[in-house]
């Protein structure tokens, strides 16, 4: 499953003793005013809107997180768990202005992300940006003063003050590491550790030498210490993702740990492991063995879990097929490998919907495939499944870590070539469409049949006319008829007159006792004949003319109504349903209008359903909503809505405003949806 959570990280080099220590005593007024006037106008606060799959569809999640610009021309430096999966984002900067952001690239190994500001949606597109410089990482030494900075809860910017406790630090063994979309992030970073003070939304803020300096991107909290990515380390990453948009890592296939406790006399790292298939199994390197050497370079005699992490820096940023020497030892006797890197694949792939199936599916890693044992990494893997969709009504259901290998016959290579196959085999299909399903599940090889494609909507009857008079009532009680000077008579009281019904239209009013109809007497005395004289009016026809016989203001009264239709109830109107803006209206019903106490002039629609994590929800758009306007113009009915919301797919505005009811409430509200 995938996490939208925060990670940690790494430094690429290790630390040197390039200056004294700075005492906090020392970090006076002045060094704190230029730190903050170097960096702060660069801080900006991200507010992200990303989609991950849960429950067999993609879901939006919104999150804060903080940034650096470090480019004039708007480049954003900050965390991947910040920003990955990220399908709308907007920078807040210093002086308050919102600008919109795309993704140029993430990193989740290294929990690195950059974005670019697209200058054109400023107040002012030519305004110089305020940039951060980056100093050196490796010079950082326990003691000195720094500075994170950051949007702590979503806040304005922010400072907070501390010294480095550790420039070394990692995850203790355990937590069981940090993982982020399948990647541990401790096999390479390892963290500059401080105690200024940070929470959640501090996220991929700067931490800042009292030179106003980057030296670390703020990360992860671990107790009172914040951790933050050697700023090196991510200049290199971002560097790489602005030039490229991705990172491109050697793999081997070796895994690694810190020499045993007994090992007093061996050199180097010891081999733990040796991935099938890989670099280092078909050069000959086994488990046991020792690591001293790796492309000229000499491995670290690894002692502990904070040395792992530079033998995978020395691994991991060798240029992909190379031709690496390797030298080393087994049982004793030195050892020598050669072998060519190839290129590290993702841990994991994101995830995608099919709605016809009713779940989310990925491809299927190397990793992944290694972990579970397969023979290859054909096929598309089950993530989530929608309860009651097609895939979970199927007998046997499908389920989450379930492969798909064939539809119909058709092999499933990967993710595309199974939405290319839906596609083909629902392709101008009105209905669902049942196919058959082989997939694989742990060792088993399983057929299922499942229907894909549209939902099949069931036709809604109408319900047969009746008549209606328009008014609610009350039984005519024993002693409610006594205390009303009735006693002894059998009937109703009418306790609300609907507006324009066939009842305020003939002067029916509050507090008028029905005591015959059409001379006959409303037998009503207890309460369990509540219904009764409702009961009585619908066996007349629609136009009918009744008389009713009663008193009011104890006074006898009669009165001839012309009985109207029935309203339709909500169940009986229409409804439409937007996929883009990921909402359900249907007509204002008779007793919505009611009860919602709309005007004549208020026409609307009613909001029945919102789709969590939707864009109108993210907006703030709610069931029981009335619906007034959009972008200006009446809705007076579903057609104007459909009408309009259809027009929006061709014209893609960046923010469309829904005038909302909301109770006795109006708002204006702002849905910015993914074209």
């Amino acid at each position: 499953m995938k996490r939208f959570a925060p990670l940690l990280l790494l430094l690429l080099a290790p630390v040197l003793p390039m200056r004294a220590a700075t005492s906090e005593d020392d970090a006076s007024r002045d060094d704190i005013d230029r730190a903050v006037a170097a960096v702060y106008p660069a801080l900006v606060r991200i507010h992200v809107v990303a989609e991950e799959g849960s429950e067999g569809r993609m879901r939006k999640l919104q999150g804060i997180g903080s940034g650096t610009i470090i480019s004039t021309n708007g480049y954003v430096l900050t965390n991947h768990h910040v920003a990955r999966r990220a399908t709308r984002l907007v920078c807040r900067l210093s002086n308050r202005e919102e600008v919109d952001a795309t993704l140029v690239g993430t990193d989740p190994l290294a929990d690195i992300a950059v974005l670019k500001l697209d200058l054109s949606t400023r107040r002012d597109p030519t305004a110089k940006l305020p940039v951060a410089k980056f100093g050196n990482s490796d010079q950082v030494r326990v003691g000195d003063v720094v500075l994170a900075m950051g949007s702590p809860a979503g806040l304005s910017q922010s400072v907070t003050k501390g010294i480095v406790a550790n420039t070394e630090m990692i995850a203790p063994a355990n937590m069981g590491g940090m993982v982020l979309d399948g990647e541990n992030v401790g096999e390479l970073v390892r963290w500059i550790g401080h105690d200024a003070v940070i929470y959640p939304g501090n996220s991929g803020g700067p931490l800042v030498n009292l030179k106003g300096e980057i030296i670390g991107v703020n990360e992860v909290g671990i107790g009172s210490l914040g951790g933050a990515i050697p700023g090196n380390l991510a200049k290199t990453i971002s560097d790489e993702l602005i030039k490229n948009g991705k990172i491109t890592r050697s793999w081997v296939g070796l895994e690694v740990q810190p020499l045993l406790r007994g090992m007093t006399k061996d050199k180097g790292i010891l081999v733990a492991g040796v991935l099938p298939d890989s670099p280092a199994s078909a050069a000959g390197i086994k488990p046991g063995d020792f690591i001293t050497e790796f492309d000229g370079r000499p491995v670290v005699d690894a002692r502990s879990p904070e040395d792992v992490p530079l033998f995978n820096q020395l691994v991991l940023t060798t240029p992909v097929g190379s031709k690496v020497k390797l030298r080393g030892v087994r049982d004793g006797a030195a050892q020598k490998w050669t072998l060519t890197t190839r290129e590290r694949e993702p841990a994991q792939y994101n995830d995608a919907e099919l709605r016809g199936w009713g779940l989310t599916v990925e491809n299927i890693s190397l990793f992944e495939a290694l972990e579970n044992m397969r023979k290859d990494k054909k096929g598309a893997m089950i993530d989530s499944i929608r309860p009651g969709g097609p895939a979970a009504a199927a007998k046997p259901s499908l389920m989450g870590g379930d492969v798909i290998r064939k539809v119909d016959g058709h092999p499933v290579e990967d993710v595309k070539a199974l939405r290319d196959l839906t596609a083909e085999l629902t392709e101008k299909n009105t209905k669902s469409k049942r196919v058959l399903v082989s997939f694989e599940r742990d060792d088993s090889d399983l057929l299922t049949v499942v229907k894909i494609g549209p939902d099949e909507v069931e036709d809604k009857p109408g319900q047969p006319e009746k008549a209606w008079l328009g008014v609610e009532t009350q039984v005519l009680g024993s002693d409610l008829a006594e205390a009303l000077q009735l006693a002894g008579k059998r009937g109703v009281r009418v306790t609300h007159v609907l507006p324009d019904s066939a009842a305020e239209k003939a002067g029916v009013k509050k507090g008028d006792v029905f005591l015959k109809l059409d001379g006959q007497v409303i037998a009503a005395s207890r309460p369990e004949d509540s219904d009764l004289f409702d009961n009585l009016i619908r066996a007349y026809k629609v136009g009918d003319e009744v008389e009713l016989a009663g008193i009011r203001d104890g006074k006898p009264e009669q009165l001839k109504v012309k009985l109207g239709r029935r309203p339709k109830t909500e169940s009986e109107l229409q409804e439409y349903k937007d996929d883009r803006f990921e909402f359900t209206v249907r007509e204002l019903s008779f007793g919505k209008r009611v009860e919602l106490q709309l005007g004549t002039d208020e026409k609307g629609v009613l909001v029945d359903n919102v789709q969590p994590g939707g864009w109108a929800s993210l907006a703030g758009l709610g069931a029981g909503n009335v619906l007034l306007a959009v972008d200006g113009k009446p809705v007076t009915g579903i057609a104007d809505l459909k009408n309009c919301l259809q027009d929006f797919r061709t014209t893609k505005p960046r923010r469309v405003v829904f005038f909302i009811k909301r109770g006795i409430h109006h708002k204006f509200i702002e849905v910015e949806p993914q074209w």
